[in-house]
């Protein structure tokens, strides 16, 4: 039932497609965090080939809900959902359980087809079971639930990754998915999907028509270099983490600093700059996002400083790569909060009149870009400045790497390392360089649009 005054009481449907949001969300970034390490080490991939099938399942996965949520209005909600939580919980096991190269990447077909139907039917829901009131309220809840699973994936993923193995990852992620699957079968009954059914001709038709909007997809591609900066969370920080602090270490934990920030500063931050304009905001954002690669850049210019650890309040010890990593998470979560709340605010404005509803729902295309070519490049790069130890290792060496946590530093001679993972900390001027390229392009494109909005309006 949709309440008709502003209120936090929302309908039985609303608070369990957000619970099915919980479980699904912790299981996806439980395995994501460690995909790119799991196809190198477990499946063998090599880095680039690694990087490849990262980018294109994740492309895919932001792709996929364009056409799959157009199929789930025509056979219903709770029959897309059924059968999407039964191409996960299967993609999930078998990625575990058969781990060779075929079945690595049938597993993430159906994650994939799982997961392209997930996104958008739950997202429907929450609009569905809340009116014109109390809308904002919903999907600030259903956020707050992608940021709880998000983070409770990424911290249970380490203890899995160190204790068990990576297997065992997938494996959580497949229980997690089955026991979204009970939720539903269940308890989701009874939500009505759109009065509006769109075909895939009306679909096909409305994404060629946003493709033509030069303006709107320089918009998308502008900020899709954002994402490709914070991507690297999953793409590039896994591995070079482990190469260089060793697999003891914990980038799951690491990443998870970025949904924190956004947490605690999202709403206080858009409440104290409300008064600048959507595209002031989101300028600010990209010039926040090329100094978080370059804080990570500078690792080696700390350990001359500080030395290789240092200890914290007499308690721990942190890695001066750890140190720079998390304080450039630190502004990646800090830009995200200046750019996620304004950037579809201004998408919005960047349609014609009356196809707002189209153009916001081809917004999100900034992802596929980001993730497409940002885990491509990463392969590249790591596979350049950080490569991959069994290149090199001898079989006992790797399995101590692998298995015992033993750091790789501690494996090679200082000439080995330095030959080898010398330059590891120039991926990061790479990414600080697109993002310094972004942030120009930004510029153009804001001169570029009030120039021809003011000679619009003086005609």
């Amino acid at each position: 039932m949709i309440e008709s005054q502003l209120t936090w009481k929302f309908s039985r449907a609303f608070w369990i497609a957000n619970v099915v949001e919980l479980f699904e969300r912790a299981a996806y970034y439980g395995m994501f965090i460690a995909l790119v390490i799991f196809l190198t080490e477990i499946v063998g991939f090599s880095d680039i080939e690694a990087g490849w099938i990262g980018g294109v399942f994740a492309a895919l996965l932001y792709f996929g809900p364009i056409f799959n949520g157009a199929l789930a209005d025509q056979i219903g909600f709770r029959k897309a959902l059924l059968m999407a939580f039964v191409f996960l919980t299967t993609g999930y096991f078998l990625l575990g359980a058969i781990p060779t190269k075929l079945f690595s990447l049938l597993s993430l077909f159906f994650i994939i087809i799982g997961g392209s139907f997930v996104k958008p039917v739950i997202a429907a829901t929450v609009a569905k079971t809340t009116d014109h009131l109390n809308r904002a309220r919903g999907y600030s809840l259903f956020y707050q639930m992608v940021n709880i699973g998000s983070f409770a994936g990424k911290t249970i993923a380490k203890p899995l990754r160190t204790e068990l193995g990576l297997e065992y990852i997938n494996y959580y992620a497949a229980a997690m998915a089955l026991i979204a699957l009970l939720i539903v079968f269940i308890f989701y009954h009874g939500i009505p999907s759109s009065m509006e059914k769109k075909n895939f001709r009306e679909i096909r038709e409305g994404f060629k028509q946003v493709l033509r909007n030069v303006r709107f997809m320089m918009l998308i591609l502008i900020v899709a270099g954002f994402w490709l900066i914070q991507g690297q969370l999953y793409a590039t920080i896994p591995k070079y983490t482990l190469r260089m602090v060793g697999t003891q270490a914990a980038p799951e934990w690491y990443a998870n600093v970025n949904p924190l920030i956004v947490i605690f500063l999202v709403v206080p931050i858009t409440h104290i700059f409300r008064k600048f304009s959507s595209v002031t905001s989101i300028g600010i954002a990209l010039a926040i996002i090329p100094i978080s690669a370059f804080c990570i850049s500078m690792s080696p210019l700390l350990e001359k400083i500080i030395g290789l650890n240092v200890t914290v309040f007499g308690f721990f010890k942190l890695h001066s790569i750890t140190i720079m990593m998390i304080l450039g998470i630190s502004l990646q979560g800090l830009a995200e909060c200046f750019l996620s709340p304004r950037y579809y605010e201004f998408a919005s404005k960047q349609a014609p009149t009356g196809r707002e509803g189209l153009y916001l729902g081809y917004a999100h295309l900034h992802t596929f870009f980001a993730w497409l070519f940002g885990f491509i490049l990463s392969g590249y790069l790591l596979d350049a400045y950080c490569p991959d130890p069994s290149k090199f290792l001898n079989s006992e060496q790797l399995y101590s790497y692998q298995k015992s946590g033993v750091a790789l530093r501690s494996l090679l001679t200082p000439e080995q390392f330095q030959q080898w993972y010398g330059q590891a900390h120039y991926i990061w001027y790479y990414f600080a360089g697109i993002g310094v390229a972004v942030f120009m392009l930004s510029l153009i494109y804001r001169w570029r649009i009030d120039y021809l909005d003011r000679k619009k309006q003086s005609h």
